[in-house]
């Protein structure tokens, strides 16, 4: 009996065993299974142990029962084995799946390399432990690849990796050999280009010419380094599908030899993950600005996973330079005991300006850390993306905008002549810009890190949402033409800049509302009677300039009757005395007739043209300051009257009524109004504005950031509090309703809590 076991001496500290694996190796004679196992165990620090039935018998061929039997040996010693047996078909596989178990993972490694390959090396080589050479290994090699089943998860594996060409079989190599001792794996199927494919041709059709595929790198893959973090899914992941596993090179593949663990998973489908939407960014202000490092990961990981869902398949990648960064171990850290999906989000070491061309990771926009001044110079990631884009993006810059405020972000289309655009596939660059703590540079903000992390967190939003106006530009010009998006740039930005001012057509016929002062139905998504009212047609609502200002039309006609109650209520309160609570020369105060908490109140401007948020402008600070003053009169009415309630205040992005209003809500959310999805993400996701940033925005800014995208409104049902996932809305009652959690630290800034004053100084 032969096992060949690493005993490469361990670093101190690893003696520790993880969780084994069992590595089920898929392929014909000379596709390189031998050779996969002695390069993975000579450099692993993982103890493998490979089992070769051609071996297995102190040294001469074997049976297969003595295979399992070893394999069940080294398990129980805490190793992890190498199958090194042909396991052509699932009757072959099946009993070394079932050493599997919920203590040991069982994968597999296909080595799908052109028939052509494995015969010719089949042939040539001498010496082979099975004696499978010269002549007779071509028949037998057709012969096993004309009865060969690809694997599938159904079997029982809880990973899968194809392999098509040399490339494939190197990343998979490093994959392997970078695992230490208590690293795992995500799970899944990856690599494979076409599961219904038949079998490739043998060697009796090697008369006709066989193409075979080139060793290429592929288009895009996500590197993961978080391998500790195991996919929580039992079920077989929806990314299984393209991705050719590339291999790594350059600064990428130093990083991974000096101990960081990355991985390798994927995000495609049917599609090339060339056509996956990836932004790359680095961390903001933890460098140059000195921004505390424990924050900022906090920070980071709660706008994630916030954006993680809204942008479908789309990837965030956090990168750094180096594998000893401590802001990739702190997000990798907090993103694992979020469950962040792994393959939406990950982190990765490496150049940002050589993502793909050293790392194999395929990024069509990436961001910026930029200066105020959107200039090139001063250094880290600003200069390093200026240089490597060229002058190209100085000028494209300069189209889009001259300077840039702490908290946001601007997208800029890279012109094709740039050779991040030729060189690394990069269509997009995205300047933000975030607080700074370093007392020696300009706007220091003198260590006063809540209005640091509310720029932090700002300026990470405003990324994303760039990120996302992106998406759904490609989307667009998708359906519209055939070509590149980033043949066109300038019409991209177009679309772009008018992507959040788009209306769903009219569905008047197909719903209705309950009572037209059910205030908080969003116009932008079909859904049943009881979800929505009617939407608006596009047609009817005019011309909209990118920053959601009307140039011209009248948007009365856009409204429906329905939708014109509260534009009625606020210009005659007199003559609806009996729901008005409070009027003043510039607002009037009632309930929400279809209340979605205890307390819910709605506060109107009396402004004539103050349709919606988008309609504000500086010049209304004054009035809106007075709205949010109004409301905090009545929070604090209400709770003398209750002291255990905590309210919010501010404004729906898309609001279903015409007439500027504020809600007044307490976060109970204890309404029988409250029956559905839209109800409550209206009110529990970035389409729900707080007033106190409203007022901030407008006041610097002159206008307030809409989160318009009408997937918000679809998300997942998520716990305001804890942010644990819900089915359905009673079930999410059910438990808000002991729910205890301190709120998100989103929500305990900046004052977007109100609270009693006996309980200020308890986490809410």
């Amino acid at each position: 009996m032969e096992m060949e076991i690493d005993d490469t001496p361990k670093p101190k500290g690893e003696e520790t065993k993880g969780k084994p694996i069992v590595v089920i190796l898929v392929g014909a004679p000379g596709s390189g299974k031998s050779t996969f196992c002695e390069q993975v165990m000579a450099s692993s620090t993982r103890p493998w142990v490979r089992i070769c039935q051609d071996t297995i018998g102190n040294g001469k061929s074997g049976t297969k029962s003595q295979c399992l039997k070893s394999a069940a040996s080294a398990l129980n010693d805490g190793k992890s084995v190498f199958i090194d047996r042909c396991n052509l078909d699932r009757e072959q596989r099946a009993e070394f799946v079932k050493l599997g178990n919920p203590n040991v993972d069982v994968h597999a490694i296909v080595l799908d390399l052109p028939a052509k390959l494995c015969i010719s090396r089949s042939v040539k080589r001498t010496g082979h432990e099975g004696n499978l050479q010269g002549g007779k290994a071509a028949a037998v090699v057709n012969r096993m690849l004309q009865k060969k089943e690809f694997p599938k998860l159904s079997e029982g594996f809880t990973r899968i990796t194809f392999c098509q060409n040399e490339s494939d079989v190197q990343a998979a190599h490093n994959t392997y050999s970078a695992l230490g001792p208590l690293d795992t794996l995500p799970n899944g199927s990856f690599g494979q280009k076409n599961p219904d494919a038949k079998i490739q041709l043998g060697i009796m059709r090697f008369l006709k010419k066989v193409e075979v595929p080139a060793n290429t790198v592929s288009d895009a893959n996500s590197i993961q380094s978080s391998v500790s973090h195991k996919n929580t899914e039992e079920k077989e992941p929806s990314y299984k599908g393209h991705d050719n596993i590339s291999s790594f090179s350059g600064n990428a593949s130093k990083e991974l030899k000096e101990g960081e663990n990355l991985a390798v998973c994927s995000s495609g489908s049917h599609a090339s993950l060339n056509n996956t939407p990836t932004l790359a960014f680095p961390s903001i202000s933890t460098s140059d600005f000195q921004f505390n490092l424990e924050k900022a990961s906090d920070i980071i990981v709660e706008v994630v996973e916030e954006y993680v869902n809204k942008l479908g398949s789309a990837r965030l990648v956090l990168v750094d330079v180096s594998h000893k960064s401590k802001i990739l171990s702190l997000v990798k850290t907090k993103a694992a005991q979020k469950n962040i999906e792994l393959n939406k989000f990950f982190t990765f070491v490496g150049d940002i300006t050589k993502l793909y061309s050293e790392g194999g990771l395929r990024c069509n926009v990436i961001a910026n850390a930029a200066n105020w001044r959107l200039k090139p110079g001063g250094g880290g990631v600003n200069a390093a993306i200026f240089n490597a884009a060229g002058p190209a993006l100085e000028v494209a810059t300069k189209e889009q905008a001259q300077s840039l405020h702490p908290g946001k972000a601007v997208v800029v289309p890279l012109p094709s002549t740039s050779p991040l655009f030729s060189r690394e596939g990069v269509t997009h660059v995205i300047h933000v810009l975030g607080p700074n703590m370093n007392q020696h540079r300009p706007n220091f903000l003198n260590n006063d890190y809540i209005k640091g992390c509310q720029i932090l967190r700002e300026a990470y939003t405003s990324l994303f949402e760039g990120f996302a106006s992106i998406i759904r530009t490609q989307g667009k010009l998708a359906k519209v033409s055939n070509e590149n998006l980033d043949s066109n740039p300038s019409g991209a930005q177009e679309v772009i800049e008018g992507a959040n001012t788009k209306h769903s057509p009219n569905n008047d016929q197909k719903s209705k509302r309950e009572h037209e002062h059910d205030y908080d139905r969003s116009k932008k998504c079909k859904g049943s009677q009881d979800e929505i009212g009617a939407d608006i047609p596009e047609s009817k609502i005019g011309k909209v300039d990118k920053n959601n200002d009307k140039i011209d039309g009248s948007m009365t006609k856009a409204w429906g009757s329905w939708a014109q109650a509260l534009h009625k209520i606020a210009m005659h309160p007199q003559t609806h005395k009996d729901v008005v609570l409070e009027i003043s020369d510039d607002v009037v105060v009632l309930n929400d007739l279809y209340p979605k908490a205890r307390r819910h109140l709605l506060v109107l401007a009396r402004s004539e043209g103050l349709d919606r948020l988008s309609d504000v402008s500086k010049d209304h600070l004054q009035l809106l300051k007075t709205m949010h003053n109004v409301g905090l009169k009545w929070v604090e009415k209400f709770l003398q009257e209750d002291a255990s309630l905590i309210f919010r205040l501010g404004y729906h992005s898309v609001p279903s009524m015409r007439q500027l209003h504020l809600h007044v809500i307490s976060q109970d959310f204890d309404s029988k109004n409250l029956k559905n999805k839209k109800h409550w993400n209206s009110f529990n996701t970035a389409f729900f504005l707080d007033s106190v940033d409203v007022l901030e925005e407008v006041s610097s800014h002159g206008k307030a950031t809409l989160r318009d995208d009408e997937s918000l409104l679809s998300m997942e049902l998520r716990c305001h509090r804890c942010r644990s996932a819900h089915p359905n809305i009673p079930r999410l009652k059910s438990h808000i309703s002991n729910c205890q959690a301190p709120f998100p630290p989103s929500l305990l800034q900046n004052s977007r809590l109100v609270l009693a004053p006996c309980n200020a100084g308890i986490d809410p």
